[in-house]
Parts: C-alpha cells; sequence; structure tokens
C-alpha cells in the first residue's frame, strides 16, 4: 500500500516538472514584443464646437399698404430683383358704408356753415361799407368804425375757414370712397410701391384678397417681403454647455446642406442673453454675419451648421493623442523616446490645445524623436483597431 501511494506521488512530481519544463520552452519560444514609433508632425489644430441652424436675410423688409381694400393685381412673383418705388400691388377700396354716409353727411354739415358764413359776410360787407362812408365824411368816430372792421374781417375769416372745412370733408370723403384724392400726394393712394431694393422672398396675397392697413391696433397685412440676398446671416442655437466658451467676435465655419463641398466664413455677431428651454434643456440663440458671398446665391431658409472656431493653433508640432501617457501619481504628460533598438526613455512634455486626435506639443519633444506607440495589442495599436 506505501509503495502505490509512492509511486503515486513520484509520478506525479514528475509530470509537474514536465509540464513546467514544456510550458518555459514554448515561452523562450515565442518572439519578444517589439513596440513601433512614430515621429511627431506639423499639424493645424482647432478646437471648436458646432451649432445648428439656417441661413436667414439679415434684413427682411414687409411690405404693408397703407389703406385698406381689395388686392386688385399683383405685379411681381417670389424671386424677382425690384428697385426701391417699383410697383407691387393694386388695391381696389371698398368703402365701408357707415364711414362713406358719415362723410358725405359732414361735406353736407360743412357746406351749409359755408352758405351761412357767406350770407353773414354779405351783412358785414354792406354794414362796413356803410360805416365807412360815415366815417370819411366825420360823423362817427374812429373807435367805433375800428370795431365795425374788426367784425367785418373776423367774419371774413369765418368764410375762408369754411371753404377750408368744405375742402377738407370732400378730400375725406373722396379717400374713403376710393383710396385717393387730389392734393395729398402719396400720402393715400391704392398703389403699394416696394419701399427698398432687393429680392422678393414671398409674395402671400394674391388679386381677390382683402388686406389691412398698419395702424395703432392692427399690424397690417404683408403684401410682400423683400431682403437684400447678399447680405445674410446664420441664426441658429447653442447648448447651455456650450454657450460659456463661445464669445462674440469669434469665427465661423459655415456648411449648408443643399451645397456641397463649399464652407463660408462668418463672424459671431450675437449671442442671446437668455436661454429657452427646448427638449429638456436650455437654448441660446446665435447669429454670425456671413461674408464673402456675392459668387454663390444662398436662399433664405436653408438649414445649415455653424462651427464655431474656439481656438486654434496653425503650423504647431504634434502628435497622436493616443501617444501620451500619464503620471498616475502627480497625473503630468509624457512620452517614451527611442534611444536605442527597443530601448526608450520617459520625456515630460508640455502640452497645448487638442482636437481629440492631435495635439499639440509646446515642449519636451522635436520633431526628429521616435515616440513609443506604448498602447498596442500584438503589434497593432489599440486606437488603430478602435
Amino acid at each position: 500500500m506505501k509503495r502505490t501511494k509512492t509511486a503515486i506521488l513520484l509520478i506525479s512530481i514528475v509530470v509537474v516538472f514536465a509540464a513546467a519544463l514544456i510550458y518555459l520552452w514554448k515561452k523562450n519560444q515565442e518572439d519578444p514584443v517589439t513596440y513601433t514609433t512614430e515621429s511627431p508632425t506639423m499639424e493645424t489644430i482647432t478646437v471648436k464646437t458646432v451649432a445648428t441652424g439656417n441661413i436667414v436675410p439679415k434684413e427682411e423688409i414687409l411690405i404693408k399698404p397703407n389703406i385698406s381694400g381689395v388686392i386688385e393685381k399683383v405685379f411681381i412673383d417670389a424671386g424677382q430683383y425690384v428697385k426701391s418705388g417699383d410697383l407691387i400691388a393694386q388695391i381696389q377700396v371698398i368703402p365701408n358704408v357707415s364711414s362713406l354716409t358719415s362723410a358725405k353727411n359732414n361735406i353736407a354739415s360743412n357746406r351749409t356753415s359755408l352758405e351761412t358764413a357767406k350770407i353773414n359776410l354779405q351783412t358785414q360787407q354792406a354794414n362796413y361799407d356803410r360805416q365807412k362812408a360815415l366815417f370819411d365824411k366825420g360823423v362817427i368816430s374812429a373807435n367805433d368804425f375800428e370795431g365795425v372792421r374788426n367784425t367785418y374781417l373776423q367774419t371774413k375769416q369765418a368764410v375762408e375757414q369754411a371753404k377750408i372745412n368744405v375742402n377738407s370733408a370732400t378730400q375725406n370723403y373722396d379717400i374713403i370712397k376710393t383710396g385717393t384724392t387730389s392734393g395729398v400726394g402719396n400720402s393715400a393712394q391704392t398703389q403699394v410701391r416696394a419701399t427698398v431694393s432687393g429680392m422678393v422672398l414671398d409674395v402671400p396675397v394674391k388679386a381677390g384678397n382683402q388686406v389691412i392697413e398698419a395702424n395703432n391696433f392692427n399690424e397690417g397685412t404683408s403684401i410682400a417681403s423683400l431682403a437684400d440676398v447678399k447680405q445674410m446671416i446664420f441664426e441658429g442655437k447653442v447648448d447651455e454647455s456650450e454657450v460659456g466658451k463661445i464669445k462674440e467676435g469669434l469665427p465661423l465655419e459655415i456648411t449648408v446642406g443643399a451645397i456641397e463641398n463649399q464652407k463660408f466664413e462668418a463672424v459671431l455677431d450675437y449671442i442671446a442673453p437668455k436661454g429657452v428651454a427646448e427638449n429638456g434643456a436650455i437654448q441660446f440663440e446665435i447669429k454670425g454675419s456671413i461674408k464673402n458671398i456675392d459668387s454663390t446665391f444662398i436662399r433664405a431658409g436653408l438649414s445649415a451648421n455653424a462651427s464655431i472656431i474656439l481656438d486654434k493653433a496653425e503650423n504647431v508640432l504634434a502628435i497622436k493623442e493616443a501617444l501620451v501617457q500619464y503620471d498616475q501619481e502627480t497625473k503630468k504628460p509624457f512620452v517614451e523616446i527611442a534611444v536605442g533598438d527597443q530601448e526608450f526613455e520617459r520625456r515630460d512634455v508640455e502640452l497645448g490645445i487638442s482636437d481629440g486626435i492631435f495635439v499639440e506639443v509646446k515642449s519636451g519633444i522635436s520633431k526628429d524623436d521616435k515616440i513609443k506607440v506604448w498602447n498596442q495589442v500584438q503589434g497593432i495599436p489599440t486606437y488603430a483597431q478602435q
């Protein structure tokens, strides 16, 4: 029994020893880990955030009538260029019966007042002529004649005022009935004209539509919208997490979805002081003026993205971020520089801006250094596998 146990123990020891020898032999047959290297390059690194929005005119002018009525004819179409003063539409006035009746009664009343003033003037004229003859003969005093003269002049003025009132009432009646009258120029007219030069963006009315004049109680009906399409802006929104990083004056790169392979330069002009809640997040409106678009026609309302350039370093020494290591205790960045065949030494570096792929290296290495690709598996960098 004892011999059997001893034999089993010896056999187990031999098997374990043989397995260890085989493992060590296979380990020695494996190729040693070989690290590849990469050299720094000169790069332009841009740090940016993206805002979504639309391209809109810097100033969009709404043309509205100065009198209510019905559109008789429209002379323009969307997309057409017009100059200031060009005819846009003709309005046919549909008079209000009540207002028309009131204006007609006002004319009659003022004409009656005029006739009364004329009769009174005739009476005062006769009295004035009689008193003047007596004054010339010395029958009445100068004081008495002066009173008669003043009364005559006041009556004459009353007649002139009555004529003005009749004329005013007549003009008011004409305006209510036809939309215009003689002697008022362009202050009341049925022709609607462009107030600025530009492209017609929209004509929301057509012949037969009723329009309302702009006044203190109503914004009025828009007949057309005009804008200078050479002065366009980007209008978009940024999230509250990004608004603290931006400021007025930063450069923008605008990409328009409908215009491929072309970017437009712009400048951030406006950041809203107050955010608006949208989809559970606070959004802040921004605006940026687009520069040099004379050669390209950008339609108003096109969707666009704006890359807001937060920081930019041109032609600087840079390496891939994946090459950077960090000290576990001090958290300072460093790289490993090749000093021989698969021999490396640590080199502390000072980093600048990063775009997530490349990072600027301000000091610590030179362009000729070979940097160890430390995070690799089976000779392939892990960042290349991702």
